[in-house]
């Protein structure tokens, strides 16, 4: 009988924003209406892991959202989400229980991605260690889109800091690249799916594809030099034939299983 050593993949928007799109593509005109992906991965031997944890609960109601986020950044975001689609309910809709995730693998801890945090005390959350520094002391300008709140309360979680590129397990299954630029420890991962082929979940190296192809930073990006630097380090990785999925472009969201899955 044939073990199976590939992972089991779904995604889920944890956290819809309305926006100028200028603000995820320095001098682009106009809305857009991007997702905020969380990616739940089951893993043969370790279990179940998260990439990112998307969107903090409170933020779905207004009041709760200004004491929670800070007066008037959830209305700048244009968040629009609902109490069912935080990570936690997103979850247990899939037949999960919050205890069966073992890993959660933070791409960067920016207000988007960090929020869902709290609702894994028991998880080992692996993130590049100039990342986690940063963000207990972030600048001021490039600060602004971290939130306190979403992890001020873990300096009991277990925290597996890595420094550069790892195969986390050791078995090729999920390797994490670092690609710092949008923030200082900024991650990417690349995925083994045996009967697909390898994907990469870029994350916010960039936040559209139309800014990637156009090496087109954002506002908020914390080092411009660097980003141009993961840019052309993810575009290695597509040269080599792996696709690319970036958390906020729609239509990367559509192409992956949604409240579906990608196995081997």
């Amino acid at each position: 009988m044939k073990v199976s050593t590939g992972l089991r993949v779904t995604v889920v928007d944890s956290g819809r924003l309305d926006v100028g799109k200028g603000l995820f593509m320095t001098g682009a005109e106009g809305k857009i209406t991007v997702p905020t992906s969380v990616w739940i991965i089951e893993h043969p031997q370790k279990g179940l892991i998260l990439f990112d944890t998307g969107v903090n609960y409170n933020v779905t109601d207004p009041e709760a959202a200004e004491k929670y986020w800070g007066p008037g950044l959830r209305d700048a975001l244009g968040c629009v989400m609902t109490r069912d689609e935080a990570i936690d309910r997103q979850l247990i809709k899939l037949g999960y229980k919050l205890e069966d995730v073992k890993y959660v693998i933070l791409s960067h801890l920016h207000l988007d991605h960090a929020g869902g945090m709290c609702h894994f005390p028991n998880a080992t959350f692996v993130v590049q260690k100039s990342e986690l520094r940063y963000a207990w002391w972030p600048d001021a300008w490039p600060g602004q889109v971290y939130c306190y709140n979403d992890y001020k309360d873990t300096r009991g979680f277990n925290f597996l800091q890595v420094e550069g590129d790892i195969d986390l397990f050791q078995d090729g299954s999920i390797k994490l690249i670092k690609t710092p630029g949008h923030s200082p420890g900024h991650q990417a991962a690349i995925l083994r799916l045996e009967n697909r082929g390898p994907v990469c979940l870029g994350a916010d190296v960039a936040h559209l594809k139309e800014a990637y192809r156009n090496l087109a930073p954002m506002p908020y990006d914390w080092n411009t030099e660097l980003l141009t630097d993961s840019y052309m380090k993810v575009r290695a990785i597509e040269h080599a034939g792996i696709p690319i999925y970036f958390t906020h472009d729609p239509n990367d969201f559509n192409e992956f299983p949604n409240n579906g899955e990608w196995a081997d």
